[in-house]
């Protein structure tokens, strides 16, 4: 009883597919993969910007260094 059976979950897809169509399924299955897509997308996108911030705060952190040098 915990489990469904391969039936019960063909019975539950061809209610669904009665009740949505497939054009409207075929639809909501390409924007879920958009809206997946543009998620990694933009993941990626911060963490090229955070490793740019990461360098940049590197270079200043030297700059830094030698002004502090250069002072004494």
């Amino acid at each position: 009883m915990g489990s469904f059976s391969i039936w019960h979950w063909l019975i539950v897809l061809a209610i669904v597919i009665l009740i949505f169509g497939t054009k409207r399924l075929r639809n909501l299955g390409s924007d879920v993969g958009g809206a997946v897509k543009g998620f990694k997308e933009a993941v990626n996108e911060g963490k090229s910007a955070a490793a740019a911030l990461d360098d940049d705060a590197k270079g200043q952190t030297v700059e830094n260094d030698v002004r502090q040098k250069e002072k004494q």
